[in-house]
């Protein structure tokens, strides 16, 4: 699978996933340079997938379906809420990318009906490729609108228990202020340590931070590292208040 990330609005991640003859857009918050894109590789938008329902996941949905005629699927938990969706998908549900077979996950918490996608195999070196929208970031998790640190915390358990070569594509670049944070919470994680200079080498030079992979969220996310619900509860409090 060929994917290729788009960066817009001030933080989001757009993506584009490529196999065969297919290309799926994953939570287009706006149509143009996702159009633009798969335009200039001469690819023909098949799909789109979207993780949840908020507008900056969701916002190109009619003007991409207007365009191209793809289908969209959404989680069926917020099928309501999904502009445009023509088939709404729940815990074990298939989806697929011309040759790559995906599944859903159900990862409430962020919001009520939340989805994430993982394609086995489907990356490079076959390592597994997870679309996870707004529940799991790099070195974070998604605050908790519509869900509770309990639901929270077993998403992320689900999405730890995936092979750790997993690679993590993310909808937003909010890895450099959540290292801030994560520091605070492990100060003597070496791995941690050694990470956060990465980071900051590469948003000096411009360059994303995503994707990134389960293992090494498993070893630095100070949410996905939390011993119980109401210790991930109690981290999720102070990301909220920091600063």
């Amino acid at each position: 699978m060929e994917i290729v990330q788009i960066a817009v609005l001030s933080d989001n991640y757009i993506y584009l996933a490529h196999d065969g003859d297919e290309t799926v857009v994953i939570d287009p918050a706006v149509a143009e340079p996702v159009l633009a894109a798969a335009a200039a590789r001469g690819w023909t938008i098949t799909q789109i997938l979207n993780t949840h329902w908020h507008p900056d996941h969701t916002g190109g949905n009619a003007a991409i379906k207007a365009a191209t005629g793809c289908r969209i699927t959404g989680p069926a938990g917020e099928a309501a809420k999904i502009p445009g969706i023509d088939r709404a998908v729940a815990e074990g549900d298939a989806v697929q990318i011309a040759s790559a077979a995906g599944r859903v996950i159900d990862v409430p918490g962020h919001t009520a009906g939340h989805n994430a996608y993982y394609f086995a195999g489907a990356g490079d070196d076959g390592a597994g490729v997870l679309f996870c929208g707004d529940t799991l970031f790099a070195l974070g998790c998604g605050r908790l609108f519509e869900g509770t640190p309990a639901q929270m915390n077993a998403s992320l358990a689900k999405l730890m228990a995936l092979p750790d070569d997993t690679l993590v594509y993310c909808a937003h670049e909010y890895t450099q202020s959540n290292a801030r944070f994560a520091v605070t919470v492990e100060p003597g994680n070496a791995d941690l340590a050694s990470r956060v200079v990465d980071i900051d080498v590469a948003r000096a030079a411009g360059k994303p931070t995503v994707p990134s992979t389960i293992g090494l969220e498993r070893a630095t996310n100070p949410f996905t590292r939390a011993a119980s619900v109401a210790e991930f509860a109690t981290r999720r409090a102070a990301k909220d208040a920091f600063r």
